[in-house]
C-alpha cells in the first residue's frame, strides 16, 4: 500500500510515467488488493461458511476488478481531490486488517465468521459504488508543509507503532464510514438549498398584499 501510494508521485516528480507503468500498476493493484484480500479472508474465516463464503470473497474480487477498470477509464475527467468509491487499497486494509486483528487476539468461532461476511461485502460494494471519498491528492509535498501536518503524522505514527493491527484496522474502518456521512451531509445541504430557492421563488410569484 505504500508503494501503490509513492509509485505514482515519483513517476510525476520525476517525468518518468508512462501507459506500460499504469497498466502494470493496475495489475499490481488487482493482485494485491483484489484477489490476496479475497484469499486470505476466506482461509480465515469465510470458507467455514461454504457457498456463502466462497461468494462473498468472489463478489469482493470483482468488485475490486471493476473499481480499478471504472477508475482507468476516469483518469484525467474525474475530480483528483475526491474517489469515486472506495479504493481498492483501503478496501483490502479493512479485510486484512480485520484478519490481523482477529489473529492477533485470536477471535475465532460464528460471530466473527459474521462480521467477516458483512465486512468483505461491505468493503466490495463500497468499492463499486458512487460514493465519494477524499483522496488526499490535494497535498502538495513539494511546497512548504505546515507544522500541523507534520505533528498529525508524528501522532499517527505513535499511534500505529502502539498497536499496529488496531490501529490500522481502525483508522481504515473510519475512512470507509466517512464516505456514506460525507454524502447523506451533502445530500442533506443540497435539499435544503433547494428547498429555500423553493421558498424564495414561491415569495416572488406571490401577488402583494392588497390595501384597505
Amino acid at each position: 500500500m505504500l508503494l501503490d501510494g509513492m509509485d505514482g508521485r515519483i513517476a510525476r516528480l520525476t517525468n518518468t510515467q508512462t501507459e506500460f507503468g499504469a497498466q502494470y500498476d493496475s495489475l499490481s493493484d488487482m493482485l494485491s488488493f483484489g484477489i490476496a484480500p479475497a484469499l486470505v479472508t476466506y482461509e480465515w474465516a469465510l470458507s467455514e461458511m461454504g457457498k456463502l463464503g466462497w461468494l462473498a470473497a468472489f463478489i469482493y474480487t470483482a468488485a475490486a476488478a471493476l473499481r480499478l477498470a471504472r477508475f482507468n477509464t476516469q483518469v484525467g475527467i474525474a475530480d483528483k481531490r475526491y474517489f469515486q468509491g472506495l479504493a481498492s487499497p483501503a478496501a483490502a486494509a479493512i479485510t486484512v486488517g480485520m484478519v490481523w486483528v482477529g489473529a492477533s487476539y485470536v477471535l475465532v468461532g460464528p460471530p466473527w465468521n459474521g462480521i467477516a461476511l458483512g465486512l468483505t461485502l461491505t468493503a466490495g460494494l463500497l468499492m463499486v459504488s458512487n460514493v465519494r471519498y477524499h483522496s488526499f491528492k490535494g497535498i502538495d509535498f513539494r511546497g512548504k508543509v505546515p507544522f500541523v501536518t507534520i505533528l498529525i503524522v508524528v501522532v499517527i505514527i505513535v499511534l500505529v507503532s502502539y498497536d499496529p493491527p488496531v490501529v490500522l484496522f481502525g483508522v481504515f474502518l473510519i475512512y470507509a464510514i466517512s464516505g456514506p456521512v460525507m454524502t447523506l451531509l451533502q445530500l442533506r445541504r443540497r435539499r435544503a438549498e433547494r428547498a429555500r430557492e423553493h421558498r424564495a421563488q414561491r415569495r416572488a410569484q406571490a401577488p402583494p398584499d392588497s390595501e384597505e
